[in-house]
This record gives structure tokens, C-alpha cells and sequence, in this order.
């Protein structure tokens, strides 16, 4: 059954003026420690691909808040929410801390994706309950 849908859609323009404004320590509240890993090896490469990195995490954190109904209100914090990638590149939402057991408590399932285009990118989140009927 599902239990919350969340879609965000961001202005990658506005992700990097926050970034120019605050520096690293944008990055470091928004990223776990393995998105920050990510996020800072593709921007020594190419600092654009790092600014649509970090915006579609904003992005992707943003509608995972919304689908679990809690926007961005404690168990849910930045840091928590991890949106990594399997080997085929799928996005998927890996918890830490106490966002983690919140979700598990309640059976929680979440699906996850991005995308980003040239001024914008956007996520759309289904978090669905087990074992039960609508």
C-alpha cells in the first residue's frame, strides 16, 4: 500500500549560488560522509557535474521528506537520508541514525529517482507500507 508520494523539482541555479555564497559547508549539511566522497571527486573533475550532484541529492532528499510526511523535521535531518546508486546506476535511499529504525518501525519501503537537465533537476519518491491492504 502506498503511504506517501514526494516530487521536488530544483533550480540547480539556486543550489549553486547557495554553494558560491556558503562554500563546503553547503555541501557538508545537505551530504552524508559517501555522498560528500562522490560529490567532491566528480567536482575536482568537472565542477559543474558536481553543483547537478549536489542538487539532485537536494532534490531527491527534499521528496523523500515529503513522501514519509515529515518534511525536513527530526527523525528526517539532510545527513541521514543518503541517496546512493547500485552498480546499474538505479538511485536508491540508504538511512543512517535514528531516520533508519523510524522508517523500519512502520515497514517501510521507498523508491527513489533523478534527474537533472541543463537548470533544473527533480525527484520523484513513492514510500510504500508492507502487508497491508488498501
Amino acid at each position: 500500500m502506498i503511504y506517501g508520494i514526494g516530487t521536488d523539482i530544483c533550480d540547480i541555479r539556486r543550489i549553486r549560488a547557495s554553494f558560491e555564497r556558503h562554500g563546503e559547508r553547503f555541501a557538508e549539511k545537505i551530504l552524508s560522509d559517501a555522498e560528500l566522497a562522490v560529490w567532491r571527486r566528480r567536482g575536482a573533475r568537472w565542477p559543474e557535474r558536481g553543483v547537478r550532484y549536489l542538487a539532485t541529492r537536494f532534490s531527491a532528499k527534499e521528496a523523500f521528506s515529503k513522501a514519509i510526511g515529515l518534511g525536513m523535521r527530526l527523525p528526517m535531518h539532510w545527513r541521514l537520508c543518503e541517496i546512493a546508486n547500485r552498480p546499474s546506476g538505479e538511485p536508491v535511499i540508504v538511512l543512517h541514525g535514528e531516520l533508519k529504525p523510524w522508517f523500519e518501525a512502520r515497514g517501510l519501503t521507498a523508491h527513489i529517482t533523478v534527474t537533472d537537465e541543463s537548470e533544473y533537476a527533480a525527484s520523484f519518491c513513492v514510500v510504500e507500507r508492507a502487508g497491508t491492504a488498501a
